[in-house]
């Protein structure tokens, strides 16, 4: 088992929840991410969000779409991929979730312990 969770896991999970709420597309999910994450320290290597979301589309649990970026397709000449669940992918994801939540679990856990063994911080 490994110590805390691993950075794609942790980055699938999210990649997950915007597609379950329809935000974006690759880079946009990034720059999310980096806004989020932001105030902790944490910024999400490009290449580990691409590597995530090919291991989802790879899983079953994606699929890709491509469209044109703007609305005008005689100005607007940049694609974008969007991500969508297969027919099964939400089934799928959900049960991801429900892993990840787990190791998530774990993860705090051992986090509290040792902010109250070294720290003497209580009740979390």
């Amino acid at each position: 088992m490994a110590f805390m969770i691993a950075q794609r896991a942790f980055i699938k999970l999210y990649l997950i929840t915007m597609v379950e709420q329809h935000r974006g597309y690759g880079y946009e999910m990034l720059e999310a991410m980096k806004q989020e994450f932001k105030a902790y320290g944490y910024v999400p290597p490009q290449s580990e969000i691409y590597r995530a979301l090919h291991e989802l589309v790879q899983q079953g649990v994606f699929y890709r779409t491509k469209k044109l970026k703007g609305s005008d397709p005689k100005v607007d000449f940049q694609e974008i991929v969007l991500y969508h669940f297969t027919d099964d992918g939400a089934e799928k994801a959900e049960l991801y979730k429900k892993q990840v939540k787990a190791d998530l679990d774990r993860c705090l856990g051992m986090l509290h312990k040792a902010e109250e063994d070294n720290y003497g911080v209580k009740g979390r």
